[in-house]
């Protein structure tokens, strides 16, 4: 089966590359590279790919504002430097095209200038929807402060607009460049996390901090990495302590601790670490410790190694560094979440005194080569 897009069919937007290919096309050709990158290291077992929805299944948007006041666009900018109107790409969850229709009346009727990139001129660059079992959270990305008091004036008006917003934030990006968003950010309702319920363990998104954009297939993702560990477990190889690297707000580790094991949080965005402590005494988690520190500089400053170091790294992989230490210290398992086969190839490079013991593809990325992969290894 494939997927009908007016926009790719027109040529205004080609991000989806293998649209074209049928959805079982497009599993065989990336469980076949997969196996492939990683068949020098012979896995012992390779998983059945898990899949996604054709579309609807992507719950965020980040959308260029360009246009007039009079005429907001919300999209892309193609090559030509022109806007094209994303607002009802199939990709979105349900709901959000409504919202983002919404949003360009509310522009037009408070004066919300775009900001030009040839004369460099105006306000709202960017509007970036977040969205959860019809909870949503909405971010004006400005290139200054000029128009956060106008925008917080009329929130009420905003909020009768759309009632289920629940975050309104405005992220401000001064810089001349294709920069999605900068580091300060103005939370403009009393409210400043997006709850959400993966598996029943409640997680926070504030505005900056990292969440896979296929709720679904996180959920799968996350799911699977706490039954590999529950197997370990009925192994005579007890799993008590986790180290979490890379670990976001804290999806991997809360769903793979148990109450009498020490989980160690370790995340740069401390936006996110907040996210994760609220979780972890919601959960009623007492041998939790999440810290806002380099994931790198954190392992190699540690003495206490713990029994399995999972790692969730972003496309660049954890790093030769933090592999070779890995090697040296030498945990009983190491449970790695990559979304580059390349880099995660890289790493195993490093990690020679470990077995390969399985591999699965998360297709979190349909209709494009991209993929999550999960791998085991366990110390020879």
């Amino acid at each position: 089966m494939t997927i009908q897009c007016d926009y790719y069919a027109k040529k205004q937007c080609l991000s989806c590359q293998w649209l074209a290919k049928p959805y079982t096309k497009q599993i065989e050709v990336k469980q076949h590279n997969l196996s492939d990158k990683l068949k020098s290291f012979h896995p012992e077992l390779i998983l059945s790919p898990v899949v996604s929805e054709l579309f609807h299944f992507r719950n965020k948007a980040k959308m260029v504002v360009t246009g007039t006041v009079e005429k907001p666009i919300l999209g892309i900018i193609n090559h030509e430097q022109q806007g094209i109107d994303l607002c009802h790409c199939p990709l979105y969850e349900r709901g959000i095209a409504e919202t983002l229709e919404l949003l360009k009346g509310f522009i037009k009727k408070n004066s919300l200038v775009p900001y030009n990139i040839n004369k460099k001129k105006g306000e709202l660059k960017f509007i970036i929807l977040t969205v959860h079992q019809t909870k949503i959270m909405l971010r004006f990305v400005l290139r200054s402060e000029n128009m956060v008091e106008q925008i917080r004036v009329v929130l009420p008006e905003l909020q009768q607009l759309i009632p289920n917003l629940v975050v309104v934030s405005a992220n401000i990006q001064p810089k001349h460049a294709a920069i999605l968003e900068g580091e300060q950010e103005i939370i403009l309702t009393e409210n400043g996390v997006l709850p959400v319920m993966l598996n029943q363990i409640p997680l926070f998104i504030r505005p900056q901090s990292f969440f896979q954009t296929n709720t679904n297939v996180a959920e799968k993702l996350y799911q699977t990495a706490n039954e590999w560990i529950d197997e370990l477990n009925c192994s005579s190889q007890q799993v008590q302590s986790i180290w979490d690297l890379f670990c976001g707000v804290g999806g991997f580790g809360l769903h793979c601790t148990k109450p009498n094991m020490r989980l160690t949080g370790i995340e740069i965005n401390q936006e996110a670490i907040a996210c994760a402590k609220k979780s972890a005494e919601q959960l009623g988690l007492s041998h939790t410790d999440f810290r806002s520190l380099d994931s790198t500089a954190f392992a190699l400053a540690q003495q206490d190694i713990p029994d399995l170091v999972l790692v969730n790294p972003p496309r660049r992989g954890i790093g030769k560094v933090l592999a070779e230490y890995l090697q040296q210290v030498a945990p009983k398992y190491i449970l790695y979440s990559s979304c580059n086969p390349d880099s995660l190839g890289q790493d195993l490079l490093s990690l020679t005194n470990y077995q390969l013991n399985k591999v699965q593809l998360f297709d979190m990325f349909p209709h494009t080569e991209h993929m999550e992969v999960m791998v085991l290894l366990i110390k020879k």
